[in-house]
């Protein structure tokens, strides 16, 4: 039974790569909304694999790593796969080394979160989760390239979009962590599962377009996280 139990939130997490080869299937063949909507599901079993496991008590390190290796495939390798299908193939070189980017930096920041954990739950993360850099790139493929914007607009915000989630996942600004379900929880941080809640809805309402702008306003945050803590730093007295 214990055994059943630890396997049931590492089956989620297979699911989650398996989308991820799902998303780089559809994109090889020229299918770039079922590519994305394949990582959207990862996205949702990445979510489900740590929360089966706090509820069940399962958490362990080897579940640490598989959810990892998992999403280096479904949030690192699929993404960069379909950007490369889907528009930089035509750039040669330079467009297979940009493209790569995604899966090349979140293999390095999810390397970087192994080494750092200490126990299962965070508050803060450094670095742009992998799973809400995924969601950026995909909304954007899938609901503002060349639809609000025009085409050339389109043609230069894909390479700042590219280039500046791939930073942002290996920088050192602070992200709001996803807090544990719980009454606990809930109870302490009303306030963010209420965001939670209503990103999720308009999200359902609008059908997806509400990911790309929810993405940037998460990652808005993550500087405004950054800031006031440094400022918070730099007014605390010095001991002398």
């Amino acid at each position: 039974m214990v055994a059943s139990k630890k396997f049931i939130p590492s089956l989620f997490t297979i699911l989650n790569a398996f989308c991820g080869f799902m998303s780089a299937v559809a994109a090889s063949n020229s299918e770039f909304n079922n590519a994305v909507y394949f990582i959207f599901f990862a996205v949702i079993f990445d979510m489900l694999d740590g929360m089966v496991a706090r509820i069940l008590k399962t958490s362990s390190d080897f579940g640490v790593e598989l959810d990892s290796l998992s999403d280096v495939i479904s949030f690192g390798f699929a993404p960069s796969f379909l950007l490369y299908n889907f528009f930089f193939k035509d750039y040669g070189e330079a467009g297979l080394a940009i493209s790569a980017m995604i899966m090349a930096f979140s293999a390095i920041r999810l390397a970087r979160f192994n080494v750092d954990l200490v126990g299962f739950n965070k508050d803060v993360f450094f670095g742009l989760p992998t799973p809400m850099a995924a969601l950026t790139v995909c909304s954007y493929i899938m609901f503002v390239h060349g639809k609000m914007l025009n085409d050339e607009t389109s043609r230069a915000f894909i390479f700042v979009v590219t280039i500046g989630i791939s930073l942002l996942m290996v920088s050192k600004i602070r992200f709001a962590a996803i807090p544990a379900l719980s009454m606990k929880t809930i109870k302490t941080r009303k306030l963010t599962f209420i965001l939670i809640i209503l990103g999720f809805i308009l999200s359902v309402l609008t059908k997806g377009k509400a990911i790309f702008p929810i993405s940037i306003v998460y990652i808005l945050s993550g500087f405004i996280m950054t800031i006031a803590d440094i400022k918070g730093r730099k007014r605390q007295p010095r001991n002398i």
